[in-house]
């Protein structure tokens, strides 16, 4: 029986802009051809960080140019779009790779909703940083006008800051498993998805926020119950005393040790951390469930027990 493996894909795997991601996304699809060559059922997360990002101060400058006729586009929205158009260079690239080594797999994107919770504790301390910079006077009228949250960002301007809520739950996901189950190459929760919380009824709103990916990854990876999570990010191997003469690269971690190196701040936080905790999270959630750090040009390597830092009970 084949395995399913989830993969979530750091930002250095997409470029920072048009041109970047196109060369970016066709090494990245090699790589991922790899696994899927092993006959690996292989489900792709990414991240959307500077798409996003282009995408908010496309909107923004059109509200500056003209107030009375254009307004500001939800988050909500704007993590949509990146979705749509990273998923179309991944599956585009993806399915010619894959035609050319001779497999006849389809790859399909699923614009997909994650739920979190209105009441989640990140709502009321929002610090992620995004859109373009403001000025004070700029910042102080969406304050008004639009009750958003904004900071100053070290001398360079404003910003506005949102949550980052934890994700629950994976709102299409009998779509993303019945696409798994006939052999599909699925691109899913990008950008950690669109947040929605259940308000009236069935309706789904969308939230001020965005979710790691790496947390999305992982719930996506526990509802499908994969058995394998792969967190790719830009550095081979997690490790303790980064950056010092005393750097140990770390080949295994138990829970335990996860835990314990967490508590002594080994891991950078909006870096490493969100990834181990993320990783120490599915590899508890099941026996057999194993996570693997490590490089996108490694997975390959990692998965065969070569390299990478595994996560496992």
């Amino acid at each position: 029986m084949s395995n399913t493996i989830v993969i979530a894909l750091g930002g250095n795997a997409l470029g920072a802009n048009l041109p970047e991601q196109m060369e970016a996304v066709k090494k990245t699809s090699k790589a991922i051809a790899d696994l899927i060559g092993e006959g690996d059922r292989v489900v792709i997360a990414h991240g959307n960080g500077p798409q996003v990002g282009m995408i908010q101060n496309a909107f923004t400058e059109l509200v500056r140019s003209d107030p009375a006729k254009y307004i500001p586009v939800p988050l909500s929205v704007c993590v949509a779009m990146s979705q749509g158009y990273i998923g179309y260079d991944l599956q585009n690239f993806l399915r010619e790779e894959l035609r050319d080594r001779g497999i006849s797999l389809d790859v399909a994107t699923v614009l997909t909703q994650v739920e979190v919770d209105p009441a989640d504790p990140a709502f009321a301390h929002p610090t992620k940083p995004i859109g373009a910079f403001m000025t004070k006077e700029e910042a102080d009228a969406l304050v008004k006008e639009r009750d958003y949250t904004v900071t100053e960002d070290a001398g360079r301007g404003y910003r506005r800051v949102v949550a980052s809520p934890a994700p629950k739950a994976i709102v299409e996901i009998d779509t993303i498993r019945s696409l798994v189950e006939s052999d599909h190459v699925v691109v899913a929760c990008g950008g950690g998805g669109s947040p929605v919380f259940k308000t009236e009824g069935h309706h789904l709103k969308g939230a001020a926020a965005v979710i790691d990916k790496d947390f999305a990854a992982c719930t996506l990876a526990k509802q499908l119950d994969a058995d394998m999570l792969i967190i790719l990010t830009a550095v081979e191997k997690v490790a303790i005393h980064f950056g010092t003469p005393e750097q140990r690269d770390l080949d295994t971690l138990t829970p335990e040790e996860a835990k314990k190196y967490i508590a002594d701040g080994e891991f950078a936080p909006g870096s490493m951390l969100p990834k181990v905790q993320a990783a120490l999270d599915f590899a508890e959630s099941k026996p057999e469930r194993t996570a693997l750090i490590t490089l996108l040009e490694k997975a390959k390597d990692g998965i065969a027990g070569k390299t990478g830092t595994r996560i496992m009970t």
